[in-house]
């Protein structure tokens, strides 16, 4: 029983199936008060989460909270909605900071998603405890990102692009057992 324990592992999985690497995509950092958060989810077609740790999305757009005053805005690469959303907020106080050039997105997915991110996560990743829809700001494998559950056995991970080919190769490395 015992050489058993030892000799299990966590299967090696295909990187194709499991860890997937975003098109690239527009990005900004939306702060401001309540005006904002309605005219932007007007302008944008998609509820700007009131309520912390909580994402919301319409088809391809998001809006992740990050703070009471504050949102991570993703649309394709090819959608016009930042414009648009300057327009919109144009007479109210507030900052929109494109950051479509810092950082990429990669989704893990698949039965042990969770536990293969707990190997380098201090959250408790359980459905419980970090449903479907959370998200927020966190260390995975020494690296900030921020993770958020989009179905029961997939996260998005939003890290910054310098950081992305680390976290990458640590991932591998959790699948295959090695760490």
């Amino acid at each position: 029983m015992a050489e058993a324990a030892l000799t299990r592992s966590v299967p090696l999985l295909a990187e194709q199936t499991w860890l997937v690497r975003h098109e690239p995509a527009q990005r900004a950092i939306l702060r401001g008060a309540e005006a904002v958060r309605a005219s932007a989810a007007e302008s944008l077609g998609l509820p700007l989460p009131a309520q912390a740790c909580r994402a919301g999305s319409a088809g391809e757009r998001a809006a992740l909270w990050l703070g009471p005053d504050e949102w991570l805005l993703i649309a394709p690469e090819r959608d016009g909605c930042m414009a648009a959303l300057r327009r919109a907020l144009a007479a109210l106080d507030h900052s929109l900071v494109d950051v479509s050039h810092r950082q990429v997105g990669l989704t893990v997915a698949g039965p042990t998603a969770a536990l293969l991110l707990a190997s380098g996560c201090p959250l408790d990743l359980d459905a419980a405890a970090f449903p479907v829809g959370m998200c927020t700001r966190t260390v995975l494998a020494k690296t900030e990102v921020v993770l958020w559950r989009t179905a029961p056995e997939t996260f998005r991970i939003e890290v910054w692009r310098s950081f992305a080919p680390y976290l990458a190769d640590y991932l591998t490395e959790a699948a295959r057992g090695s760490i």
